[in-house]
C-alpha cells in the first residue's frame, strides 16, 4: 500500500514545518522550519525542558535588559541545532520580526544566529536565515547572500516580493499559501476548490516564474491549511507541512501526481525593480499589503509572549 505522503516524496522535498523533535523524528523530513509562533510551542515541550534551563543560565549573567532577547536566539539555534541531529538538509531560523524594516540590524543579527550555530557545531551550509519579504529584509538577503548565508524569504504573498527575491538571488522563497487563500474567503464568502483556490494559484505563479526566468531560487510553498492543498502543490520543489498535516498524509492511501512542473526556461527576465517600483507593485495588492502586515504582527506579538515567558522563567532561577 502506498501512502501519499511517499507518493509527495517523489515530486516534493518534504520539510517540517515544527520544531517538535517527536514529530521530526516520526516524518522524517529533509529540512525543517521554525518561526516565533513555531518556538513558543516548542517551548512548552518536555523534550525541550533541560535544554531551556541550560541556555538560559548562560544569559543569566548579562545585563537583565538584553537577557530575554538573547535567550531567544540562543533558544532558537540551541533547538535548530537538537534538529539538525536529526535531518539530513538545513533548518530555517528567523530573524526577529521587530527587524523587518531594518536591513542593517537584519545583517548584523544572521551572523549572530551563524556565530551562534557554528558554536554549536553546525555550519552555514545547514542552515536558512529566515527574514520577511520587506523591502529591507530583501536587501538584507542579498547582502547575506554574497557572503555565503543563504535565506529563506518568508511571508511572500505579492508578484513584487516575489521579483524583487528573484533580482536579489535569494536561495529559497516561501510563498503562502492559506493565510492567501483565508483573505479571499474572508472578502468574498466563497469556498475554493484545490484547482480554484487562490492561495495554490498564487504558488504555482511562483513557480511558473521561475521557470521563465531560470532563476536558481527555490520555491516552498508554506502555510497550508489542507492536505488538498498540499497536495495540489505537488512537483513544487519544497512544500513544508505542519505535523497535523503531516500525519494525515502519512496515513491516507493512495498516489500522488505532479501538479506543478518545473522545466526552468530560462528565458527573458524583467527588469530588476527598484524601490518605488517595488512598493507600488506591492501596493496594489490590497491582500498582500494585509498579510504581510498581519504576518509580522503575528510573529512579533509571539516573540514578545516568548520573551516575557523567558523572562519570568529567570527570575525563578
Amino acid at each position: 500500500m502506498t501512502y501519499q505522503l511517499d507518493a509527495l516524496r517523489q515530486h516534493s522535498m518534504v520539510v517540517a514545518d515544527t520544531g517538535d523533535l517527536e514529530a521530526i523524528q516520526r516524518y522524517q523530513p529533509h529540512d525543517a522550519t521554525t518561526n516565533p509562533s513555531l518556538l513558543l510551542k516548542a517551548f512548552e515541550l518536555p523534550g525541550y525542558q533541560a535544554l531551556i534551563d541550560q541556555e538560559l543560565a548562560a544569559v543569566k549573567a548579562e545585563p537583565r535588559d538584553q537577557q530575554a532577547e538573547h535567550a531567544v536566539d540562543r533558544l532558537a539555534v540551541a533547538m535548530g541545532s537538537e534538529i539538525a541531529k536529526l535531518i539530513p538538509g538545513r533548518v530555517s531560523t528567523e530573524v526577529a520580526a521587530k527587524l523587518s524594516f531594518d536591513t542593517e540590524a537584519s545583517i548584523r543579527k544572521a551572523h549572530e544566529l551563524v556565530a551562534l550555530y557554528e558554536k554549536r557545531g553546525v555550519g552555514k551550509d545547514r542552515i536558512l536565515i529566515k527574514l520577511a519579504s520587506t523591502w529591507e529584509g530583501i536587501r538584507a538577503a542579498e547582502v547575506l547572500e554574497k557572503e555565503g548565508i543563504n535565506c529563506n524569504l518568508t511571508l511572500l504573498f505579492s508578484d513584487a516580493q516575489t521579483q524583487a527575491c528573484f533580482d536579489a538571488g535569494v536561495f529559497l522563497v516561501s510563498p503562502f499559501v492559506g493565510r492567501v487563500t483565508d483573505w479571499y474567503k474572508k472578502e468574498t464568502g466563497q469556498t475554493f476548490t484545490p484547482e480554484n483556490d487562490p492561495g495554490v494559484q498564487f504558488v504555482r505563479g511562483v513557480c511558473e516564474r521561475v521557470s521563465q526566468g531560470g532563476y536558481d531560487t527555490v520555491v516552498m510553498g508554506a502555510s497550508f491549511r489542507t492536505a488538498d492543498q498540499v497536495l495540489a502543490l505537488a512537483g513544487c520543489p519544497r512544500l513544508t507541512i505542519s505535523p497535523v498535516l503531516l500525519e494525515e498524509l502519512a496515513t491516507t492511501s493512495g498516489d500522488v501526481k505532479a501538479n506543478v512542473l518545473m522545466t526552468r526556461n530560462g528565458g527573458p527576465r524583467p527588469t530588476p525593480l527598484n524601490e518605488p517600483a517595488f512598493r507600488w507593485g506591492h501596493n496594489q495588492d490590497a491582500m498582500a499589503n494585509d498579510k504581510l502586515a498581519e504576518g509580522i504582527r503575528r510573529f512579533a506579538d509571539d516573540q514578545s509572549r516568548l520573551e516575557e515567558q523567558i523572562a519570568e522563567r529567570l527570575a525563578s532561577l
